[in-house]
């Protein structure tokens, strides 16, 4: 006979239906396991033999085959192990007929315990809009699977006790749908900064707005103190946004048991020896890579032109888009990239190029190379160029102590309140990721801003993305200013930090 169990596959980071058929016929014994399985999906069979063999059941002895529809699907991980074995048991006659509204989904060990494994969230979702009832998962896993709601999750120890609850014998308890307890404020806050009010409010405007930043200065001026200090004034994560990056972070295996939902926006820092598919994803399986895992957060680069070229050449495309698609000859993977930029750098090679001591060491030649690893188009995609400078010995001897991250957060939550009514009803979340059409509607400018805007653009030599940049940052100013209307001022504020003079000392 054949008996037809319901579980979940992953393919990138979306989950689909996987139907799980399973043949006992007489002949040979055998066990064939078809599908297009990978090494880890044939390999099922000897976790599973040895799982019913140590529950205390009785093995088939016959040919046994298990198809995993879409046949055309490629089928990867050890994800596929439980619901071999509940067809297993079920076609053996050990089981009742499953319940139609079931789905089973983990790994076995040869003892019949169940083993915690990656994509619990994508596939949990994909179950419910299936409208998949009860899923069964390990009981490290359960968590996670409360999240896509509308769900009664079972978390299995073992085979034994599934066997229990299936055959009516012991019933397993639900699952408690999962909410995260209020946590303490650990992130580092900006009152720990002396100085550098500039940077300070070129990193509000980048939190209130969404929107990329550079920071150029000499080394120990603080850098990657204060973009370390970004995530303590970003705004909170939604509901949604929550989901969305601990799916990711789920299929890279990044989750905790204990705390499976991201409670805060992702700040992903990679080294700048970090290859171009270790930014972009892919790889043998196709997995994500850290411009996603940065989704709704922050992807930091410190020392920006020690990257590869082609590194940093990955990221022009997502920066537009919000998106990555990954082409390899495994298959296409479309993974969700909308992070924000902050990226920090020396102005040379030694550090020191412009430095009062006059300690550099470059020639002007070594600046220019310096600078031009990082391309025109890579810097018009950065909304604000900040230069970072040395931190005075007055500064670091001040006794008052500097404005707290709670008291920015607050003034960048009213911002980001005003563009959640702006922009209600479609799927643009801050001032950053405007369209053109919007830009046209929200970024008015009066006669005084026209001929600001008209010098600069001919003056600087900018590009139409750079214009339209500016003009999205001087309407964050003028949200941060609780003003409906873009004045002169905002405009001017946002025109110098378009300033890539700096880039040269």
């Amino acid at each position: 006979m054949v008996v037809t169990v319901r579980s979940l596959g992953l393919n990138g980071i979306s989950g689909y239906e996987v139907s799980v058929e399973c043949f006992l016929s007489g002949g040979l014994p055998a066990f064939d396991v078809v599908g297009l399985p990978d090494t880890a999906v044939r390999e099922a069979r000897e976790r599973v033999r040895a799982a019913i063999k140590n529950c205390g059941a009785k093995y088939p002895v016959s040919r046994i085959t298990v198809n995993l529809a879409p046949a055309g699907q490629k089928k990867e991980g050890t994800i596929y192990d439980l619901p071999i074995f509940v067809g297993l048991m079920a076609a053996a006659g050990e089981l009742p007929p499953l319940p139609p509204d079931a789905a089973f989904v983990g790994e076995l060990s040869l003892t019949g315990a169940l083993r915690r494994v990656n994509g619990i969230l994508p596939m949990a979702l994909e179950a419910r809009r299936a409208g998949i009832q009860q899923l069964f998962v390990p009981m490290e896993n359960a968590a996670e699977a409360t999240l896509a709601g509308d769900l009664t999750v079972y978390g299995v120890p073992t085979v034994q006790a599934l066997v229990n609850h299936l055959s009516g014998r012991a019933s397993l308890m639900p699952a408690p749908v999962w909410e995260p307890e209020e946590e303490e404020n650990t992130l580092p806050d900006f009152r720990d900064v002396m100085g550098q009010e500039n940077v300070k409010r070129a990193l509000e405007i980048a939190a209130a707005g969404g929107h990329n930043l550079l920071m150029i200065g000499f080394p120990g001026a603080g850098k990657s103190m204060l973009a370390k200090r970004l995530p303590s004034i970003l705004p909170d994560l939604s509901r949604e946004e929550a989901l969305e990056a601990s799916a990711i972070w789920s299929v890279a295996g990044m989750t905790d048991a204990s705390h499976p939902l991201l409670t805060r926006r992702p700040f992903r820092s990679p080294h700048h020896t970090a290859s171009a598919a270790a930014l972009s994803g892919g790889g043998p399986l196709l997995r994500p890579g850290e411009i996603s895992l940065a989704h709704n957060g922050v992807l930091f680069l410190d020392e920006l032109p020690e990257f590869h070229r082609d590194v940093l050449e990955t990221l022009r495309q997502p920066l537009e888009d919000g998106e990555i698609t990954v082409a390899r000859a495994s298959g296409t993977l479309h993974l969700p990239a909308r992070f924000q930029l902050i990226c920090a750098m020396n102005p040379c090679r030694c550090g020191w190029h412009g430095h009062p001591s006059g300690r550099c060491t470059c020639s002007d030649r070594d600046v220019e190379k310096y600078v031009e690893r990082i391309s025109g188009p890579l810097l018009d995609r950065i909304d604000l160029h900040v230069s970072v400078p040395t931190v005075e010995y007055e500064a670091m001897r001040r006794r008052e102590t500097p404005e707290s991250s709670a008291d920015v957060k607050r003034r960048a939550d009213a911002a980001r309140a005003i563009q959640m009514r702006r922009f209600a009803g479609t799927d643009i979340p801050c001032n950053a990721q405007m369209t053109p059409a919007q830009i046209g509607l929200y970024c008015k400018l009066d006669a005084a801003g026209d001929a600001l805007m008209e010098n600069a653009f001919a003056r600087m030599g900018l590009t139409a993305r750079s214009h339209d940049r500016i003009l999205r940052v001087a309407r964050t100013i003028a949200d941060l200013d609780g003003q409906e209307n873009i004045s002169p001022v905002h405009l001017a504020e946002a025109i110098q930090y378009r300033n890539t003079d700096i880039l040269n000392g």
